[in-house]
């Protein structure tokens, strides 16, 4: 492995075994995760559920090479106490937003499986390309004890492409939410034009890679006093590893009068009126950041 500046915090690290046809991507959040906690009050289980969402959410969407591409991740329940999870990125601008019935959430103790948060529940994975223009969505049963292995599920369907997720949370005394997370998958054995091993999931090079890696445990993803670089070379030290520190990760919340201003000008103005408040004002309530961003009528009509 090559010498480099360490990666900590808030920035994905991604790695490749070429001989072994590998590839695979560590982060760990903690400033950017606590920025967008801070927003609401979650309690332990919905703050966990959130935390290990957002570290998937940059595990997936910082494989985007494209600018202005976008990964979205949107859970949706069956009947569960969680009635809405939604994360996206884009650009390294990270947010997400967990809506839950409080008193039915308590019910389901500190470690709750996906069916107690969810019921019946489905995970959408949406890949927007900003290059072509192109949308990927793959919807999947949200079954498992983690998003993690729903996520699994999604890549093993609809991409055909063995992958290990392993996620992880904790809250600290003094740091506050820490999560981390590794993604781990098999490429297409030699160039482009090569089949898959899809079709082999016992290769043994891939099963060589995933035993390694299933013995990360979840303390050393959240672990502030260990390097990205440290858990690869932990992890993989008997092989060569290539990495690539990513960008950096940022909370970001579109929203902005304007932006609003120019989708409630999608509407008819007498819908638009009767949105209004007495004061001409259109009031939109932003869940990701927690604000209420006020419209005048009159600004819609200039973005009209």
């Amino acid at each position: 492995m090559s010498e480099t500046t360490e990666t900590w915090f808030d920035q994905p690290l991604a790695f490749t075994i070429a001989e072994r046809h590998v590839r695979g991507r560590l982060v760990r959040l903690c400033p950017v995760l606590n920025t967008i906690m801070t927003a609401h009050s979650y309690p332990p289980a919905a703050e966990k559920l959130l935390a290990e969402a957002l570290v998937l959410t940059v595990l997936l969407g910082s494989t985007l090479k494209d600018a202005g591409s976008q990964l979205t991740l949107q859970a949706q329940t069956g009947g569960g106490p969680v009635e809405l999870l939604v994360c996206d990125y884009k650009d390294g601008e990270l947010r997400g937003y967990l809506k839950f019935d409080a008193e039915r959430l308590a019910e389901v103790g500190s470690d709750p499986t996906l069916f107690a948060l969810f019921g019946e529940g489905f995970l959408a994975i949406t890949f927007d390309q900003a290059a072509t223009g192109e949308r990927y969505q793959g919807i999947v049963p949200l079954e498992g004890t983690s998003i993690g292995d729903a996520a699994e599920h999604y890549f093993e369907q609809s991409e055909q492409i063995p992958s290990l997720i392993k996620l992880s949370s904790r809250h600290d005394a003094e740091a506050g939410c820490v999560a981390g997370g590794l993604l781990l998958q098999h490429l297409p054995e030699g160039e482009v034009g090569r089949d898959r091993l899809h079709v082999r999931h016992d290769h043994p090079e891939w099963e060589h890679a995933r035993t390694i890696a299933e013995t990360l445990k979840g303390d050393e993803l959240t672990d502030p006093a260990t390097s990205l670089e440290t858990l690869a070379w932990r992890l993989f030290h008997e092989e060569e590893v290539r990495i690539e520190p990513g960008a950096a990760i940022s909370r970001g919340c579109r929203c902005s009068t304007g932006y609003f201003a120019g989708v409630l000008a999608k509407f008819p103005e007498a819908e638009r009126r009767d949105m209004a408040d007495e004061a001409g004002v259109i009031r939109i309530d932003c869940a990701f950041c927690s604000r209420i961003f006020p419209v005048p009528l009159d600004e819609i009509s200039a973005a009209s």
